[in-house]
């Protein structure tokens, strides 16, 4: 059957045999996206046999998942690895994407090995060797990167087992065909940008491309049950490069955050279809890899000056996790007309109403003063119970006053400066109260901002 391509409008529809930078149907640049056709099918139906289902008639079963070798990446997954799902990674150039891939794929397949009662031994990755495919094993597949490349990181990390096969191709084909011949429990793409396929006749990282690669990766790994990860590139605002039909195909999408000023790593959960979502994991890069930090609030504390103004702990939840973190602020008069805001770690927006609420709350002449407010550590927070404990940070370093000792402060600052409850309290309290922290300033407690500030602050 001849395969053909054509070009197809993602917003009207409209076909064209070739492509044109402007739909001439609907107006929009840049729609018309390369896309296979089978020139010899038939347009009329085909019945064929097809047996309905009462969804309460269909057996349940227990999904099997296997451990990355990170309690942190497993927590993340929602308990490990689920056989024949397919997994996007996302983050910016150099975060530690192929590095932490690659970290686990060394511990699944050494975990593979030694539970067949094999040695772990050292080989190099150019050699030839036969294939066991009655041995667990992991493919990695790098089309960014050459085997000996691969090599030097993999040696840096650690001993590199026997049941791990490295495949410098960017053909899917050849990919595929490789995997069913290999028959590996886990393979990992890095990355799919650089992916081809014959079918099509774009450019490597094309919409087309990704669409078409996407679409046999998760095909094949439906049909034959193997675990895909997949590494995706991120464009200059953040967001995944190419289009959302990418982040629609998979199971999961993770991405790794982190400020390269610091040496920790959050991987965070946007979309998993196996877990709940919005849950993170925290590494350490260091010089033999990703390390996994095990208590990150006793981390992201670990360097505060209680005794400084300006500094005020918090306690933000990320997924069900409860994480500790220290917010600062610094506040020196202004030079120019108009006073500087500079936030690091938290929503700009909501600090700029917070602050503004702050100022008629605690009656303080804020309008000559320049205010930047950071969360230490490198840690983002985006929930609005940070929103407390950055007023009295800011309330702190007005009056050069440090908040009371073992003060753990969250809660969400409304627009007339009253103070609503956030979720997941107890689970905040628990973790506070694990690190020394006695003292609560929260809504159920005060109920609006500017008694919080009168007891904090001034020990009222």
């Amino acid at each position: 059957m001849k395969n053909l391509t054509e070009f197809v409008c993602q917003q009207c529809g409209y076909k064209s045999p070739q492509f044109l930078g402007k739909c001439p149907e609907c107006g929009e640049w840049n729609s018309l996206v390369e896309t296979s056709v089978d020139v010899g099918k038939s347009e009329t139906v085909v019945s064929r046999n097809f047996e309905l289902l009462k969804l309460a008639d269909v057996r349940s079963q227990k999904t099997g998942r296997i451990s990355t070798g990170f309690s942190e990446f497993d927590r993340v997954l929602g308990g490990g690895i689920v056989a024949g799902s397919i997994v996007l990674i996302s983050g910016d150039p150099g975060i530690g994407k192929s590095t932490l891939l690659l970290q686990c794929a060394m511990k699944i397949a050494e975990v593979s090995k030694v539970s067949k009662g094999s040695k772990v031994s050292k080989v190099a990755l150019n050699k030839p060797r036969t294939l066991d495919t009655s041995d667990p094993s992991v493919l990695y597949v790098s089309g960014e990167e050459s085997a000996q490349q691969v090599k030097i990181r993999a040696d840096r990390i650690g001993k590199i087992p026997n049941s791990l096969y490295i495949l410098p191709e960017t053909d899917v084909d050849v990919v595929v065909a490789a995997s069913e011949k290999l028959k590996p429990q886990l393979m990992i793409i890095d990355s799919v940008q650089t992916l081809t396929s014959s079918k099509l006749s774009g450019s490597a990282g094309s919409v087309g491309q990704l669409r078409e690669c996407s679409q046999i990766l998760q095909r094949h790994a439906k049909s034959t049950n193997t675990s895909i990860f997949v590494v995706g590139h991120v464009t200059k605002e953040g967001s995944i490069a190419g289009p959302k039909v990418l982040e629609h195909l998979v199971d999961a999408v993770l991405n790794l955050e982190g400020d390269e000023m610091h040496a920790f790593r959050i991987l965070r959960s946007n979309k998993n279809r196996f877990g709940s979502t919005f849950e993170v994991g925290v590494f350490e890069m260091q010089d033999v890899g990703m390390v996994e930090v095990a208590n990150p609030s006793q981390v992201f504390l670990a360097q505060r000056i209680a005794t400084k103004a300006g500094s005020v702990v918090t306690s933000t939840v990320a997924g069900g996790r409860p994480i500790l973190a220290e917010v600062q602020a610094l506040v020196t008069p202004t030079i120019f007309g108009i006073p500087a805001r500079r936030v690091t770690g938290l929503d700009f927006s909501r600090m700029q109403v917070v602050i503004a609420s702050l100022g008629r709350a605690a009656k303080l002449a804020l309008g000559n003063l320049d205010i930047y407010l950071n969360v230490a550590g490198g840690l983002k927070i985006t929930e609005p119970a940070v929103d407390l404990a950055a007023a009295l940070a800011v309330v702190s370093a007005v009056v050069e006053k440090p908040v009371k000792d073992g003060i753990c402060a969250f809660g969400e600052v409304g627009l007339l400066g009253e103070l609503r409850p956030v979720g997941n309290i107890k689970n905040r309290i628990a973790e506070a109260k694990r690190l020394g922290f006695s003292d609560f300033v929260t809504s159920e407690r005060f109920k609006t901002l500017e008694d919080a500030v009168s007891y904090a602050v001034h020990g009222g």
